[in-house]
């Protein structure tokens, strides 16, 4: 399967214009987007200059035509980007979004007027225009994206950050709409924690396959151990990471399973799983799911522990949000006395891209009840100091919606001895945020990438899903 993350973006662009405003303004703008978007390696989707006056959209004709286009290349479009290079048209833009229905981000982007260039051959008003502009689609119900100021030349770094930004949200939002989530097994007994419900994420757009593990496992058993998958998983794990003493025999093991997931993935057309790797694959199976796992979430395809979909859920939108791999954590120990850092810990199944000192291993906790030998397949690692964004989404089902919280931290390097895989987070006001999470019935478990994409999130899943969005500042 293609993955949202690695498609060049494709953008709808409207150019507002308004017919006692300078006509130039509108094919300089159009100048300026083509170099933006060249930097950015952005398809434009608009009008030529010779289909309306310049290409913009002025009158309802220019709407209807703008509509139609749209509307054709609907399947490809990631967002719009509403341009005023002057006042523009404010029924003009409102009448092509709600014409061409797309149900796509929009950016509102208006140009700042120069102080000694305010005489009619080049004022612009775009500051007071886009003010109309965002009135009309408040009042059609169209939601909409800002710039960080008001008014911004798209030639500069804040327009561009703002883009970069606004790309991620287009991201998040057409990955997670339609997103294919499989539920490999029961709900541990003792995880009441992942409790979600099924028909408030089918409501948004997200649906859920479920399999018994026993299918799984029994088809896993079924593989010779000589056939050219297995050995093809095999080779594909022990060039994922070290696995010193390793049974061989453990690792074939492992290959087997992959080859038994990835089998039911493809059938079911897959996007991310959770799995119940907590205890039945370990006693009925005799080995860790955890690189397994792994090597799943390093390929942008991210598998959650314990059967927690919603925390699979929250993996695949934060991926999508950050372009790197997203892992799923425990908020797990204090640190020390320091109100502001704790230990994040699994045991372990992160993205390789987390622990450049990765190995495959045991997990001592399940090894002491279940037996080492049986749990042979976790990972070892230590995530460096560097970026943090943590998040969650889980269904508030008593009340019917998706709830969710975002922020942003550091990895820090500060010393920590223990096991699987690991991370101390430096998180500012952490106590409020551990206050909250506890408040409002979140899960023990988050997911987190390396970066600052907060923003993105947020944007996507307040402003465009319509969820309740707590922001940790």
């Amino acid at each position: 399967m293609s993955h949202p993350i690695i498609k060049s973006p494709i953008l709808g662009v409207i150019y507002g214009n308004r017919d006692f405003f300078p006509d130039q303004l509108v094919t300089e703008a159009r100048a300026d987007l083509a170099s933006v978007f060249a930097k950015f390696g952005i398809q434009a989707i608009q009008l030529g200059e010779n289909d309306s006056k310049l290409g913009g959209v002025e009158t309802h004709p220019d709407a209807r035509k703008c509509a139609d286009l749209f509307r054709k290349h609907g399947e490809e479009m990631d967002g719009v980007l509403v341009c005023l290079p002057n006042f523009g048209d404010e029924k003009g833009v409102a009448d092509t979004l709600k014409l061409a229905g797309l149900n796509v981000p929009v950016l509102i982007q208006g140009y700042p007027d120069e102080p000694h260039q305010l005489m009619p051959s080049r004022r612009r008003d775009s500051f007071c225009g886009k003010i109309s502009v965002c009135n009309n689609l408040a009042q059609a119900g169209i939601p909409f994206t800002l710039t960080s100021k008001h008014v911004a030349h798209p030639m500069s770094d804040g327009f561009q950050r703002d883009l970069q930004r606004f790309l991620g949200v287009c991201r998040v939002v057409k990955g997670v709409r339609g997103v294919r989530l499989g539920a490999v097994g029961a709900r541990p007994g003792a995880f009441n924690t992942v409790r979600y419900s099924e028909k408030i994420l089918e409501r948004h757009g997200v649906s859920v396959t479920t399999v018994d593990l026993s299918e799984i496992i029994g088809a896993a058993n079924k593989l010779d151990a000589n056939a050219a998958a297995v050995k093809a998983k095999l080779a594909e794990i022990t060039g994922y990471a070290p696995a010193p003493g390793i049974p061989e025999e453990k690792l074939t093991q492992m290959a087997r399973m992959g080859v038994a997931l990835t089998d039911w993935m493809n059938a079911n057309q897959l996007d991310a799983t959770a799995i119940q790797c907590w205890t039945s694959v370990q006693a009925n199976f005799g080995c860790n799911v955890c690189a397994l796992m792994s090597m799943m979430s390093e390929k942008f395809m991210p598998s959650a522990c314990e059967v927690d979909v919603t925390g699979a859920l929250t993996m695949y939108a934060m991926q999508l949000a950050a372009g790197t791999p997203a892992a799923l954590v425990d908020w797990n120990n204090n640190y020390a006395d320091d109100d502001d850092q704790c230990v994040l810990f699994h045991c372990g199944n992160w993205a390789k891209s987390f622990l450049p000192d990765i190995k495959i291993s045991i997990a001592p906790i399940l090894g002491s009840t279940l037996g080492v030998e049986n749990t042979y397949g976790a990972l070892e690692g230590r995530a460096p100091a560097g970026p943090l964004t943590y998040g969650r989404i889980t269904t508030a089902d008593a009340e019917g919606k998706i709830r969710c919280y975002i922020g942003e931290g550091e990895l820090t390097n500060d010393e920590l001895k223990t096991f699987g895989n690991r991370a101390v987070a430096k998180v500012p006001n952490l106590q409020k945020l551990l206050r909250h999470i506890c408040e409002h019935g979140f899960e023990h478990h988050v997911a987190m990438t390396q970066s600052h994409s907060a923003a993105i999130l947020a944007e996507a899943f307040g402003t465009y899903f319509g969820w309740d969005v707590y922001r940790h500042e």
